[in-house]
C-alpha cells in the first residue's frame, strides 16, 4: 500500500489550471503525508483544488464545509442520545445496541473508506479557534476512539488531506507546524488566459485582452473595498459573450468609470459608489 500511495502525482486537469508551484505543493504534501492547507482571497479555487485533486489522483472526494457551530467532535461522530432515548420510551429493540445511534462523520467515513480518499476539510478558519488543535490528533495518528462503544477507528488509507482557509482568523502554530503551506496567489494576466480559455474555449483574444485589462484595472483601483475574484471574471465574461459585446463597447467613456454589466464584478454598494465618485470628477474635469 505504502509504494501505491506515494507513486500517485497531481497535475493539471482539463477542468483546472494549476501554476507549478501549486503542484509541487500538491506532491509535497501528498509525500509527506501532511495536510495540505491552502490560503487565498476567496474564488481563487482552493475548493475546486481539491476536486481536482481526487480526480487527478483518481481518488473519491469527501468534503466536509465547515460552518461557525462546526465542532471538531462532528468530523469523528456523533451520538444521538435524544434518539436513543425516544427509543426506549417507545419499546425499541434497537435501544439495546448503542452502535445504532452513532453517526460517522467525515472524518470517521474517510478513515473507513475502502480506497484511499480526498478529504476536503474546507474553510477551516470559520470555526472556533480551538477547532484545528482539536483535530491535531486524529490527522496525526490517523485513528480516535468511540468511548460510547468501545471501539478505536483506524484509517485503512491514509487520506489525502486538503484544508482550505480564506485568513479570516490565525491559525495555531501547533496545527500549522503539521501542515504542509501553500498560498495561492491571484492569478497574473497570462495564467488568467489560460483559466478563461478552459471556461471559455475560443473566446476572441482582442476581446479578452480588453476584458482583462479593464479587470485588472478595475481590481488595482485604491479604496476598492473586495477586489472581484477569479470566479467573478468567469462570470463576468460569460455575460459579455452572451450579449454578444466587442472591445469597442467594453471601451466606451472613458468617463463611465463604471464597466460594463459591472453588477459581476462589484458587490457591495461602497465600490459602485466609488466608481461612481470617479465618474463625476472625470465628467468635471472635461
Amino acid at each position: 500500500m505504502r509504494q501505491a500511495e506515494q507513486s500517485v502525482q497531481f497535475a493539471s486537469t482539463d477542468a483546472y489550471v494549476a501554476t507549478d508551484d501549486l503542484i509541487v505543493a500538491v506532491n509535497a504534501a501528498v509525500t509527506l503525508e501532511r495536510p495540505l492547507l491552502v490560503k487565498g482571497e476567496p474564488g481563487t479555487g482552493k475548493t475546486e483544488l481539491a476536486r481536482q485533486v481526487a480526480a487527478s489522483l483518481g481518488m473519491p472526494l469527501i468534503e466536509w464545509h465547515i460552518k461557525s457551530t462546526t465542532r471538531a467532535q462532528q468530523g469523528l461522530y456523533e451520538y444521538d442520545a435524544v434518539s436513543r432515548l425516544r427509543d426506549s420510551q417507545l419499546g425499541d429493540e434497537r435501544v439495546h445496541d448503542v452502535a445504532n445511534y452513532i453517526r460517522q462523520g467525515k472524518l470517521w467515513q474517510a478513515f473507513d473508506a475502502p480506497e484511499r480518499v480526498v478529504l476536503l476539510i474546507d474553510e477551516i478558519d470559520k470555526a472556533d479557534i480551538e477547532f484545528p488543535n482539536d483535530l491535531l490528533q486524529e490527522l496525526d495518528r490517523m485513528e480516535f476512539h468511540v468511548y460510547e462503544t468501545g471501539e478505536t477507528v483506524r484509517a485503512r488509507h491514509r487520506p489525502v488531506v486538503v484544508i482550505t482557509s480564506n485568513n479570516e482568523k490565525e491559525l495555531p502554530d501547533a496545527f500549522l507546524r503539521r501542515c504542509f503551506f501553500h498560498y495561492i496567489r491571484f492569478p497574473d494576466v497570462d495564467t488568467m488566459k489560460r483559466i478563461v480559455e478552459v471556461h471559455h474555449p475560443g473566446i476572441k483574444d482582442t476581446l479578452l485582452t480588453q476584458a482583462l485589462t479593464q479587470f485588472y484595472q478595475l481590481r488595482e483601483t485604491p479604496g476598492l473595498k473586495k477586489k472581484p475574484s477569479t470566479s467573478e471574471v468567469l462570470d463576468w465574461l460569460k455575460l459579455l459573450l452572451s450579449e454578444d459585446l466587442s472591445p469597442a463597447d467594453l471601451r466606451g467613456d472613458a468617463r463611465d468609470a463604471l464597466p460594463r454589466l459591472h453588477g459581476a464584478l462589484l458587490k457591495n454598494e461602497q465600490d459602485v459608489q466609488l466608481f461612481e465618485r470617479l465618474a463625476f470628477m472625470a465628467r468635471r474635469q472635461r
